[in-house]
């Protein structure tokens, strides 16, 4: 009995969801302020060259020499990798506090 409650309560929901939906992105101007606030949020998720340390697992990209370390076992950059979040890290909770 509770299942089939929550059953048509979700297929309600959805219904809903989906009505407005339909509704709001009836005309073209909405739809466009869709597409170009998605196209936004697609390109602030991309990668940001601020912190060139994110691309360390990524030995093929540029520094051939780097790859090899890698490739050889070595934990240099998982090492420095650490010690920079922790840092960072120190210095937000000593901003925070």
């Amino acid at each position: 009995m509770i299942f089939v409650r929550k059953r048509w309560i979700f297929t309600a929901i959805g219904a809903v969801a989906g009505g407005t939906l339909a509704y709001c992105l009836k005309d073209e101007e909405s739809r466009q302020q869709v597409k170009d606030k998605a196209r936004s949020i697609q390109g602030s998720l991309g990668k940001s060259d601020d912190m060139p340390i994110e691309e360390a697992g990524q030995p093929d990209q540029d520094n051939l020499d780097n790859a090899k370390m890698v490739a050889e076992g070595s934990q240099f950059g998982v090492q420095y990798y650490n010690e920079l979040t922790e840092k960072e890290r120190e210095i937000l909770e000593k901003s925070n506090s």
